[in-house]
């Protein structure tokens, strides 16, 4: 119990002391482009109605959700094959060094053409980026599998699906699941950029559309929902890895102790 609520007071513990620095610092303010916090915090709730929320919030909300999980698998797939095969990962380590170097942001004139200014032009360009981390957490996590566990994998005849799952895959998860994290925060920044090019809906379109009427104080309360939502999902992403790397906690746990 003292566990939860320390850990409690360190997740909440920031954020409360930053804007209670933002408060103070703000409060007062006569500049129009740095309006107090009072003022954000209390047109917040007449520009995100529940209206809003259905046609920019939601839309951003599918588009991120599409392109990360786009990315988690082509990366953690491309990652299995180029990991476990010295041969693919000589040939592809040029290519992949050339590709992650390039600015995601960069991408978007080009992914444009392709695909448009629809949803698939967002979903691809978050994808884009966030495939990287995955691949390469991927890639690391499965070259540094033990080798005696493969060898004990092969001499129980576990091959196949079951070494890849049971044996590969456990064994990576935990770099597997650090990749995932680094792309969440990527995944968040470029549906952001995607929809400050081409638009109609979503949290970076009316952020623009804000700055761009000179509504300032709306413009604060977007990017205000973008820091709450980043807030959220990393701590919802939090919760799933506790339940998915459960074992590897209790191990590092029962490792200090010891």
């Amino acid at each position: 119990m003292k566990a939860l609520v320390r850990q409690t007071l360190f997740v909440i513990g920031l954020p409360a002391l930053l804007l209670a620095v933002w408060w103070i610092a703000s409060d007062g303010s006569t500049d129009p482009f740095w309006p107090p916090l009072r003022t954000i915090l209390e047109t917040f709730p007449s520009v995100w109605t529940g209206e809003r929320l259905r046609a920019d919030l939601l839309p951003s909300l599918l588009r991120l959700a599409a392109g990360y999980t786009l990315a988690g698998v082509a990366g953690i797939g491309l990652g299995l094959l180029i990991g476990s095969h010295r041969g693919v990962r000589a040939f592809c380590e040029p290519v992949l060094e050339f590709l992650r170097a390039v600015p995601p942001p960069v991408l978007v004139p080009v992914i444009t053409l392709f695909a448009g200014i629809g949803d698939s032009m967002k979903i691809l360009v978050i994808a884009s980026g966030c495939v990287w981390p995955v691949l390469l957490n991927t890639v690391e996590g499965v070259r540094a599998v033990d080798s005696v566990m493969l060898e004990t994998a092969r001499s129980y005849h576990v091959r196949g699906a079951g070494r890849l799952c049971h044996v590969v895959l456990r064994s990576a998860s935990p770099q597997i699941v650090a990749g995932l994290r680094q792309a969440l925060s990527v995944a968040i920044i470029l549906m952001v950029i995607s929809e400050m090019f081409a638009a109609d809906n979503g949290i970076g379109f009316t952020v623009v559309q804000f700055q761009r009427s000179f509504a300032i104080p709306d413009m604060w309360t977007g990017i205000l929902l973008l820091g709450l939502l980043g807030f959220l999902l990393s701590l919802a992403f939090q919760f799933a890895e506790r339940r998915v790397l459960g074992w590897y906690h209790g191990l590092r746990a029962s490792t200090r102790r010891s």
